[in-house]
């Protein structure tokens, strides 16, 4: 295959265009779903081949792209791209501003410690069975999942410019439910919550201790039938690091791609609040708000060598200190705002188009120590986790968050649950209402499998490390 790619770039190499690049993948996927102890769904797509061929003509892209790998339709394929290109032009107001970069060369293949795609579909499916029975095994629970998702992706990508970077990844997804209903409601529990993708193979699934945490979602699930909400219209929020990575995703991730502030993501995913004059002073958040995009942690399952235009995996600064700094960008993009390209231009599989992407965007730690320690240091207040519901507006900034479970902090200790807690607000507004950030020793990646976007439709994979933190005074009650 790289054969391929090489031939691929010398013939663009020959063609009048101003630069080209090529994407290959080869990906496999593994499914498996028990539901009230049944095995119900078990499903494997392997060597999922596919290429996508992007030119820049004319000041305008160009892109075609297969999921029939047929080594004799290589030549329409760039033509196909070059005369998309050539078309594309002659509507497109203003050129593409393109400046080279320093070409990468490399390789990263990612050994998992179990992989899932080697093993005996027998062992899997066993091992999950034990924890479906577990679940079962209280009378009050009406319904139960036990559900993973395993991933394995070989990419090449290569540009006229000289980059040349082919990779091997692993992905895995790991959860568990369970729902019980009374007279007063049905309540729900998963484990170990919304984001819980993470780089690795079978391992990601051991780590996640499903079975040793059988017996606590149960237990809470039926608690909560009889617990009561949150009875006040503010009240001071600790946010489990499960929960918090998804509001950083909703309210910071998306609202800081900077394609949404051109426009070119309207139709579908919606805009963002932020305009290109808030850079370099506008106040997101408080003081103890640091956040970045960082595509060279290998920890998250954003990490790469190169995007999917080339430009080397980096730290970028989006936040620091309150203040919005930089955008994640592309190349195209970041020279219209005076930004430098963060690396974060990605697609899901060759045959797509790449698009601004998160990667692995991430709360910076703070200094309120361990979890335990930032309860001790709260008067009043819940500390709440594992998403339930949300809604936020197109413009990333008006939203409703909903979590599974709250429990209530009184003089610094847990007295209690309350159920469904439900929190409001504006996004600057509450990430100014950030009073502390737990320490290192509790920050920690969570990933997704599902981040939706585009036209045709992408989902891509991508990590954000947080950790516990209190945002002070939040409302709680619609009345507030």
């Amino acid at each position: 295959m790289k054969k391929l790619i090489y031939d691929i770039i010398n013939k663009l190499n020959k063609r009048h265009i101003q630069f080209g690049d090529v994407r290959f993948t080869s990906s496999d996927s593994q499914t498996i779903y028990f539901e009230k102890k049944n095995l119900k769904h078990i499903s494997k797509s392997t060597d999922g081949e596919a290429l996508g061929i992007r030119v820049l003509v004319d000041g305008c892209w160009g892109f075609a792209g297969t999921d029939v790998m047929d080594v004799t339709k290589v030549d329409s394929l760039i033509n196909l791209a070059i005369s998309n290109a050539k078309h594309s032009a002659r509507f497109r107001h203003t050129p593409v501003k393109f400046t080279a970069i320093k070409p990468t060369t490399g390789s990263y293949y990612y050994v998992p410690e179990e992989d899932p795609f080697a093993m005996d579909d027998d062992q899997k499916i066993e091992y999950f069975q034990n924890i479906a029975n577990k679940l079962n095994e209280n009378p009050q629970i009406i319904h139960s999942s036990v559900h993973s998702d395993f991933y394995r992706q070989y990419k090449v990508y290569a540009n006229t410019e000289g980059t040349f970077v082919d990779t091997l990844v692993y992905d895995t997804m790991p959860s568990m439910s369970v729902i019980a209903v009374n007279s007063k409601g049905m309540q729900t529990r998963t484990w170990p919550g919304h984001m819980s993708t993470q780089r690795g193979g079978f391992e990601v699934v051991r780590n996640a201790k499903l079975e040793e945490n059988v017996e606590r979602i149960v237990k809470e699930v039926i608690d909560l039938l009889d617990a009561p909400t949150i009875e006040e219209e503010k009240a001071d929020l600790i946010i489990g690091g499960g929960h918090l990575a998804l509001q950083l995703h909703e309210s910071v991730g998306h609202a800081t791609e900077a394609d949404r502030i051109l426009g070119m993501e309207i139709s579908y995913a919606g805009k963002t609040f932020i305009k290109p004059a808030m850079l370099g002073n506008f106040k997101y958040g408080s003081e103890q708000v640091h956040i970045y995009s960082d595509s060279t942690d290998p920890r998250g399952i954003g990490y790469h060598l190169v995007d999917d235009e080339g430009v080397p995996g980096r730290r970028v600064d989006i936040i620091k200190d309150g203040i919005l700094l930089d955008q994640q960008t592309s190349r195209e993009i970041a020279p219209q705002l005076g930004l430098e390209p963060s690396s974060n231009m990605m697609a899901s599989f060759a045959d797509d188009f790449p698009l601004v992407r998160m990667t692995n965007f991430c709360l910076a730690p703070g200094k309120a120590g361990s979890l335990e320690d930032l309860i001790k240091s709260t008067e009043r207040g819940y500390y709440i986790d594992f998403t339930k519901t949300w809604s936020i507006d197109d413009n990333r900034n008006n939203f409703q968050f909903t979590t599974e479970i709250g429990y209530k902090i009184v003089d610094g200790a847990i007295v209690g649950i309350v159920k469904e807690p439900t929190y409001f607000g504006i996004t600057p507004e509450f990430w100014g209402a950030c009073d502390a950030i737990c320490s290192e020793s509790e920050w920690k990646f969570h990933g997704t499998s599902y981040c939706g976007k585009g036209e045709p439709g992408q989902a891509m994979h991508l990590s954000h490390g947080v950790a516990p933190a209190r945002f002070r005074n939040i409302v709680c009650n619609v009345k507030a």
